[in-house]
């Protein structure tokens, strides 16, 4: 049976939309580019022109849309991440990067403006993402990366290949990387787990896809985890170097409060992301 694009987008934007995806229609434009390896500005052309779909082609997307509805993420079925104009290889087992957390590379290129040749890191790096982003922004940074999870690693590992960007990347703990750089970095980014434990995620995709290892932070408030990145970052940074980390929008208050309880950070302020909501943590290393 011939069917045109059109026809097959109609229905499974509605098969998405009667599931809750957030994004019916752009999620079933984005998995049909990805079926049939064409960019998403030609599939709308040629659903605009009646384009047909082979049999083949079309089973293959209303597999993939089935798993959709079922709500796997739309970055594990397509398998790349776009984030701060990088495509960036993920699936199960490494946190998606959102793109909230671009406020933070941001803030990381502000904070650098003026340092010759710096030196940033950062904690917790996940899939790359960040680190990624600063030194393809800064050509001339020294940037390292450590990620805990080895499933996260091999995923980060990918991107730095692709991306064929400078970045030092490690397997290991936050809380011990780069003991060659202490007193050294100008920069430390960070996106921890920081979810706190009676605060489960709404969204299915983040509930039952994202590893818990890059959820959930410990502790009562979720903030065991990012204080100890913190502690370390106040290790690793020069005098007058920069912390940025992110948070839940519950913590704006909590983790400024308990950055300035450390007693090693001045000027602790924190940033909104895009939608308004407390984001990113801001301190100097006094």
């Amino acid at each position: 049976m011939v069917v045109t694009l059109d026809r097959l987008l109609r229905t499974a934007t509605a098969s998405l939309a009667q599931a809750g995806v957030p994004s019916p229609a752009v999620d079933a434009e984005l998995l049909l580019a990805h079926v049939l390896d064409r960019d998403l500005g030609d599939v709308r052309r040629a659903r605009v022109l009646g384009e047909d779909v082979q049999d083949g082609a079309r089973t293959a997307y209303l597999e993939l849309v089935g798993r959709r509805a079922s709500r796997v993420p739309l970055q594990h079925l397509t398998g790349t991440a776009h984030f701060a104009g990088l495509e960036l290889a993920v699936g199960p087992g490494v946190f998606v990067p959102r793109p909230e957390t671009e406020v933070l590379v941001g803030l990381a290129l502000e904070a650098l403006e003026g340092v010759e040749r710096p030196t940033v890191v950062d904690l917790c790096t996940g899939s790359g993402a960040v680190a990624l982003a600063v030194a393809r922004a800064r050509s001339d940074a020294r940037v390292g990366a450590v990620e805990l999870s080895a499933k996260a690693h091999g995923y980060a590992v990918t991107n730095v290949r692709r991306t064929a960007l400078p970045v030092d990347l490690r397997l290991g703990r936050a809380q011990e990387a780069f003991p060659e750089l202490v007193g050294a970095v100008d920069v430390v980014t960070a996106n921890p787990p920081y979810i706190p434990p009676d605060a489960v995620p709404v969204d299915v995709e983040v509930r039952e896809h994202d590893p818990e290892l890059a959820l959930y932070g410990g502790g009562e408030d979720g903030l065991e985890v990012p204080l100890q990145v913190a502690a370390r970052a106040a290790l690793l940074l020069r005098p007058g170097g920069v912390l940025l980390m992110e948070h839940a929008d519950v913590q704006g208050e909590s983790l400024s409060a308990a950055l300035a309880a450390q007693g090693t950070w001045s000027q602790v302020e924190d940033h909104a992301d895009l939608n308004g909501r407390p984001r990113v943590a801001r301190a100097v290393r006094g």
